[in-house]
């Protein structure tokens, strides 16, 4: 008696595990649908344009610096009318793991219209992208895999609504590339076990691949000749090491190398060209001579390198520094007098495209001008000074310096570089630079995702891993997309997680 007892108490206690686990099942099933139909969105506060006065100061010059620790008018446009709002899904909830990588496409190549940038169907695309450096630091693959997780980090950029990665290297490091030398590639090897035994070339395949997958398009910036965190500060595209010759031909390799790929859809030819008026030849210069620092002929030679490579992808040029107030008098650069020249941020200066526009003979309808802006953080520029506002930046700054670009629809303009820290003075800038970009739809790639950026911080925190919300919600304002999805630049493959492919949207 006692014994059936006991199995008709383990049967009941059976059956109400099973009855307990449907109805957990359902809850969780409920959970999950409530999920997806709830808006998950980072909440945004609109910022404020606030009136400051800034330190004067007269000195005329700008450096960005890119680790602070060597650890390393909208009528003629087919794009939404709508303004951005917060109604776009950041889902965060994924399982992070590589993603199965379709076969590389030949379709998603751009092109310029006059100031637009349009798909192969003369389809207006923006370009709404972050920098991610560390190529060119010595790193030899991204800075901050020390601490993240490579895999998680392109996804978590793809879900946030960037659909281009804008990629800093080293002239340097694609020589030894295409000698057979691959330095070693830094990273955290427990977090990215699976880039164990792959070289640095391979892990920037295997990242050409994982971009793909999610949508990223990839634009490769010769942000230094030498491989030196701070590489950059060098004025030009040489030095002793690295000739203008190698770096032509790392232009012409790793354009031809991945020609059949559209994921990498653009060159930046070289960052920030700079120098001032005392360092003479050492300086970059704007004009039609053949001479070796002229930025204008080389930035030619170097299109050409590129285009002959692969006639279809873009090519970026920057501006100068420094550009003479008088032609007549001082056209070839000869004078070392400050007070002869117009200053601006290093890459900023294109006022020499108007008296000398750089000629791509065919392939004109591929290149792109792309300025650097930063604010008062970076460098406390003469156009700072007093009660600045949007009216007088453009009046001080953009306008002749590269917005006139745009506005004679002489070609597109991508703002390479521009972001910094979310507090004053930097945030009033940082408005006035938002509304810009906004107001004319102008194509741009955000400085940046790394948090080791000195002077400026990044989309990510110190652990590389946690996104500062405020930052975020601050530049989402300015990603492509259509009120309700982040659009992509690949006509089939969607933007993350958030996202639709340009297929979708046009």
């Amino acid at each position: 008696m006692n014994k059936k007892f006991i199995i008709i108490i383990m049967v009941q206690a059976v059956i109400v595990a099973f009855l307990l686990g449907i109805v957990a099942g359902i809850a969780i099933q409920k959970k999950r649908s409530n999920k997806q139909n709830t808006d998950t969105q980072v909440t945004t506060t609109e910022n404020p344009i606030y009136d400051s006065s800034t330190s004067n100061n007269n000195a005329q010059e700008g450096t960005t610096t890119d680790t602070s620790d060597n650890n390393g008018s909208q009528d003629e446009t087919n794009l939404t009318t709508t303004e951005p709002t917060n109604t776009v899904v950041v889902e965060r909830d994924v399982d992070y793991g590589a993603m199965d990588v379709p076969e590389p496409t030949t379709d998603d190549w751009l092109y310029t219209d006059g100031r637009k940038i349009v798909d192969s169907d003369g389809n207006e695309v923006w370009i709404t992208g972050i920098n991610w450096f560390g190529y060119n630091t010595g790193t030899n693959t991204f800075d901050g895999l020390w601490a993240c997780d490579l895999n998680q980090s392109i996804q978590e950029i793809a879900n946030h609504g960037f659909n281009l990665l804008r990629i800093p290297f080293s002239a340097e490091l694609i020589l030894q590339w295409s000698r057979g030398e691959y330095p070693q590639a830094n990273f955290n090897q427990a977090t990215n076990s699976y880039l164990v035994g792959m070289d640095s070339l391979q892990i920037f395949e295997y990242i050409i691949g994982q971009c793909r997958a999610n949508g990223i398009k990839i634009m490769i910036d010769i942000h230094s000749a030498e491989t030196n965190a701070s590489g950059h500060v060098v004025n030009l595209w040489y030095t002793e090491r690295i000739s203008t010759e190698d770096y032509l031909f790392a232009l012409s390799w790793i354009a031809d190398r991945y020609k059949d790929d559209d994921t990498i859809i653009a060159y930046d030819l070289k960052n920030e060209p700079h120098g001032k008026p005392f360092e003479g030849t050492g300086a970059a210069k704007w004009d039609d001579s053949t001479d070796p620092n002229n930025w204008k002929y080389v930035a030619e030679l170097a299109a050409d390198a590129v285009l002959t490579s692969n006639p279809n992808v873009l090519v970026l040029v920057e501006g100068i520094e420094i550009y003479p107030i008088d032609l007549e008098t001082n056209g070839d650069f000869s004078s070392t007098n400050e007070e002869d020249y117009y200053f601006n941020w290093w890459g900023g200066n294109l006022r020499g495209v108007a008296d000398y526009p750089v000629d791509l003979g065919d392939y004109q309808n591929k290149l792109v001008y792309s300025p650097h802006d930063y604010g008062p953080t970076v460098y406390a520029q003469p156009w700072f000074e007093g009660d600045y506002n949007y009216d007088s930046l453009m009046e001080d700054c953009w306008h002749d310096n590269w917005f006139y670009i745009y506005e004679e629809d002489i070609a597109p303009l991508l703002i390479g570089e521009w972001g910094g820290f979310m507090k004053e003075p930097n945030i009033t800038w940082m408005t006035y630079m938002r509304q810009l970009i906004s107001e004319n739809r102008l194509n741009h790639t955000f400085w940046c995702f790394n948090s080791n950026s000195g002077d400026t911080g990044g989309m990510v925190l110190d652990d590389f891993t946690t996104w500062d919300e405020e930052k975020y919600a601050f530049v989402k304002e300015v990603l492509w997309n259509d009120g309700e999805h982040f659009i992509g630049l690949d006509h089939e493959i969607p933007l993350g997680l958030n996202g639709i492919s340009l297929g979708e949207y046009y």
